[in-house]
């Protein structure tokens, strides 16, 4: 894992979804990051909070669309 000294590291928890694992203060690559989490058993649900994220914006698009 690519990791840097940041002077001044964000406090949230993130979810990698490339290694599956939760990261804190010294983080990998963005883009492979999902966060920020307020703790480390939020960014363990991250797959679960994207799916219901995504399910929840399909389900307004087809209302927008006119239920189609």
């Amino acid at each position: 894992m690519a990791r840097g000294k940041d002077p001044n590291p964000d406090p949230g928890w993130y979810y990698n979804t490339r290694t599956g694992e939760v990261e804190h203060l010294e983080r990998s690559r963005s883009i492979d990051l999902l966060g920020p989490y307020p703790d480390e058993a939020t960014a363990r649900r991250a797959l679960e909070i994207a799916r219901e994220r995504t399910r929840q914006a399909d389900a307004e698009d087809a209302e927008w669309n006119g239920g189609q």
